[in-house]
């Protein structure tokens, strides 16, 4: 049996769990949490898209994400826009205010990847990136075809 410092899964885990955690503390530090500072990240890049597109994204539940918004919303850094063309969806959109939240977020991006990739050349960490990617769509493939296969079983 492989020695768990050198397991693939724990590695991806570990490393993922210590990201997660530098994250809860700085943003915490500006008193937010990490899953506010990861809906204003992913509005900056998407902006107009629903919390339903947003919930997906994040894989996190719908009223959790409402939930969020609504914090978001009530200290002025996200705001609701009716759809226009179906009256029962908003689309988010970043207010103003999350510009300097968001410099924090990407100073805080940067820094952590300088953290996690000091030793690596760039061929490494494109290896690395291009591994991932690869990896993150045989899951998302299986998880999708399973759901499928799940649906035709019926």
């Amino acid at each position: 049996m492989q020695a768990i410092e050198s397991d693939f899964l724990f590695l991806i885990y570990d490393v993922a769990q210590l990201i997660r955690r530098h994250a809860d503390k700085r943003a915490s530090a500006v008193g937010m949490t990490r899953a506010q500072w990861a809906v204003l990240a992913r509005l900056e890049r998407q902006p107009d898209i629903t919390q339903n597109e947003l919930a997906q994204l994040t894989d996190v539940e719908p009223i959790t994400v409402g939930r969020l918004i609504d914090r978001l919303e009530l200290a002025g850094y996200v705001e609701r826009r009716p759809d226009p063309g179906d009256r029962r969806v908003w689309r988010l959109r970043l207010m103003p205010k999350s510009t300097e939240l968001l410099k924090d977020i990407h100073k805080f991006r940067g820094e952590i990847h300088s953290q996690m990739s000091a030793g690596l050349d760039k061929r490494t960490i494109d290896a690395l990136t291009r591994g991932l990617q690869h990896m993150r769509g045989n899951l998302a493939h299986a998880k999708t075809s399973a759901a499928i296969k799940k649906v035709v079983m019926q």
